[in-house]
């Protein structure tokens, strides 16, 4: 180990000899705490962390995917996140970003799982089709399971990123003819990060890989493996449109008055009361919007199968609740007598409807078997 961290710069040596600036770095180090959810006293920490440890060996791999997790990390709101992909890290090998090609692209790769053995972190991006042993997305002679367990075998931990590698995203949708897998189906004996998404947002992406870097662990992971810092709220409860679901005022359709006047648009299908991800407080494209600030509802991209979790643009449940059906004047008269037993109503309306829209699915899963069949 420390053999190998001789030969490599530390984060910091590697952002200097870039043409960053000490202060370009302590903003830096400033912005990844602030995105990560940390006190300001753990921006000393970061700092000298990155300016102690030696660049980490990176492999990122891509399987069955359309590479939009690398889109949206190299057009990350700051430029040495960016950078860190292409400079700050060591990058031995990608398919996307890597210069080299055929036979040497591929040294590359053995020789960091070599040298490097057990120290290196393995990125993958992309399902891994099981169907056919795996012969549905082949690289270099090998297929993508072999590719991926070679690769997985000597890795430290295993970060993966966007729905197509946590979840199989659309890949995995009914009838998944590819037999599309997420990685911690495969592989059980190493530590995996689930970075859902699609994409990812590139400032989580960035943070997560900061965290193992100034604090030599994995970030805490909710039960699902995905990182608590921008995972543990539903974009709902960021969403600036909230306050008009509360008051019950709806768009009923994308051009109505409603829509321009900024309504919520749970009626249109906006998934955002059941998804979790931190859209609504990072955002995209340098801060500036995303899906439902732009006039789109969320389809729940980071969910599991969301794919097959029913249409994009209707409503998840036709039950009536306390303050969805109501509007404000409504809500208003009949609050102040009725919130105990409202709420009540609603949690039992609610499992009634979640039982109803479980048994619709798996009705529409068997009929669907049925057409494939025949």
């Amino acid at each position: 180990m420390s053999n190998n961290n001789e030969q490599r710069k530390t984060y910091y040596e590697s952002i200097i000899k870039q043409g960053y600036s000490r202060r370009d770095f302590m903003k830096f180090s400033t912005y990844m705490a602030a995105f990560m959810g940390l006190e300001n006293s753990m921006v000393g920490q970061i700092a000298q962390s990155l300016e102690k440890t030696p660049r980490l060996p990176v492999i990122w791999e891509h399987y069955q995917e359309c590479t939009c997790c690398s889109e949206s990390f190299i057009r990350s709101n700051h430029p040495i996140v960016a950078d860190i992909i292409l400079d700050k890290i060591s990058l031995d090998y990608t398919l996307t970003l890597m210069a080299a090609s055929g036979h040497q692209a591929e040294a590359a790769k053995q020789e960091t799982m070599k040298k490097y053995h057990g120290e290196y972190i393995l990125c993958v991006e992309g399902s891994i089709p099981m169907g056919d042993d795996g012969n549905y997305c082949c690289i270099a002679g090998k297929s993508a399971k072999d590719a991926f367990l070679e690769a997985a075998e000597g890795a430290k931990a295993i970060i993966a990123w966007g729905s197509c590698a946590s979840n199989g995203c659309v890949q995995a949708a009914k009838p998944n003819p590819t037999g599309a897998t997420p990685i911690h189906k495969i592989v059980k004996n190493k530590p995996i990060i689930r970075v859902p998404g699609c994409p990812p947002i590139g400032e989580v992406m960035a943070g997560i890989i900061v965290h193992v870097v100034a604090f030599g662990r994995l970030p805490k992971l909710d039960r699902l493996g995905r990182p608590k810092a921008f995972y543990a709220k539903r974009v709902h409860d960021s969403c600036y449109r909230r306050p008009y679901y509360d008051a019950g005022l709806f768009a009923e359709t994308f051009d109505d008055q409603n829509a321009k006047n900024g309504y919520c648009l749970y009626k249109l299908g906006c998934k955002g009361p059941m998804t979790y991800n931190s859209c609504g407080t990072i955002k995209w494209n340098n801060g500036v919007s995303y899906p439902i600030q732009s006039g789109h509802g969320c389809i729940g991209c980071s969910e599991e199968d969301f794919w097959d979790n029913g249409p994009f643009y209707e409503r998840t449940t036709k039950m009536p609740g306390f303050a969805v059906e109501s509007n404000a004047d409504t809500v208003g008269k009949v609050a102040a007598g009725v919130l105990a037993g409202g709420i009540a109503v609603h949690a039992i309306a609610a499992n009634i409807s979640k039982r109803k829209e479980l048994m619709d699915r798996i009705n529409r899963g068997k009929d669907n078997e049925k057409n494939i069949e025949s």
